[in-house]
């Protein structure tokens, strides 16, 4: 692996693809979501707060302008001129097939974008938008993300993330089909959970056979559901060694080809509650890093095929 790392990771994965360094650029699309405008719900997930889990987007909904913005940023600070527009917040692929093509076409015609990630829910497809992201995917290097967070049926109801794990099977089998890469999103310290519970979702995961994943920590914003429902209900927050360990741990269990998108959360400084140990990004990424080391543990170590 180029980077040295005990996993597989997506700057070496766009290094090996494109033969430099690739950034993201995250894009506020303006779409909202069947769990908060009253299709499914008008809570939204438990932990999402009011930006959609778009923090770092900057809302401007002028797709245009948001890329040639953030492209300015990530040049000074990554030194490249490759980039993948991200549509991040809320639920991006929530609209008609038409509006779908004119919010990714925006991005696409750039010699400076060279790829398209779309974040969404496995609810929000029809023939149509499957139809056209196969058609995007001849194009473009794409990859869609998906917001699983649990296996655990539970969990699920309790942070009211509105579809029954069925949906998600259905939505990776048809994406597969059509050869569109699939990201998983999980979230450890959801309320209630152990690491059984949380090493479970890792394994389901690890077998669906799809290209990449996301490990995100459970933290508390002061503008999501989850502060109210911490103060009423004050449930164990996972510590950084806690955390640390189980994620060194799933990293064991995943495919060797797998690629790990993210280990750990990132919230917004203004807005985070608890835990603090959450906003020292590198130092959760390099303790990682340290633990895999300290075990022996390398991806795939653990991976079979029968896992459960």
């Amino acid at each position: 692996m180029l980077s040295g790392k005990r996993y597989n990771t997506l700057n070496d994965e766009l290094f090996h693809e494109f033969g430099e360094k690739v950034s993201k650029i995250a894009i506020d699309g303006g779409f909202t979501c069947p769990n908060r405008d009253g299709t499914i719900s008008d809570l939204g997930c438990l932990f999402c707060n009011e930006k959609g889990s778009g923090d770092f987007t900057s809302s401007l909904y002028d797709i245009d302008r948001e890329i040639n913005n953030q492209i300015e940023i990530n040049k000074r600070k990554w030194n490249t001129n490759k980039f993948i527009a991200y549509f991040q917040a809320f639920t991006n692929t929530y609209a008609d097939v038409e509006t779908l093509k004119k919010k990714y076409e925006s991005c696409l015609g750039r010699e400076d974008v060279v790829g398209l990630a779309i974040a969404t829910r496995p609810d929000c497809f029809n023939k149509e938008i499957y139809d056209y992201l196969e058609e995007l995917n001849n194009r473009i290097f794409l990859w869609i993300e998906l917001g699983l967070q649990t296996v655990n049926e539970t969990t699920s109801r309790l942070i009211n993330r509105g579809y029954n794990l069925d949906i998600y099977e259905n939505c990776i089998t048809e994406l597969k089909k059509r050869n569109i890469k699939v990201v998983t999103h999980l979230i450890f310290g959801l309320p209630y959970e152990d690491k059984t519970d949380m090493l479970k979702s890792v394994k389901y995961v690890a077998n669906t056979n799809t290209w990449g994943i996301k490990f995100h920590s459970l933290y508390i914003q002061t503008d999501s559901r989850l502060y109210d429902y911490y103060l009423k209900n004050k449930f164990n927050l996972l510590t950084k060694e806690e955390y640390v360990d189980t994620v060194a741990l799933a990293i064991s269990y995943l495919p060797k080809e797998m690629v790990i998108h993210r280990l750990t959360g990132d919230p917004n400084k203004k807005l985070l509650y608890k835990p603090e140990w959450c906003l020292n990004k590198l130092s959760v990424i390099s303790s990682i890093d340290k633990r895999l080391k300290e075990l022996d543990l390398y991806q795939g170590l653990n991976y079979n095929s029968n896992m459960e």
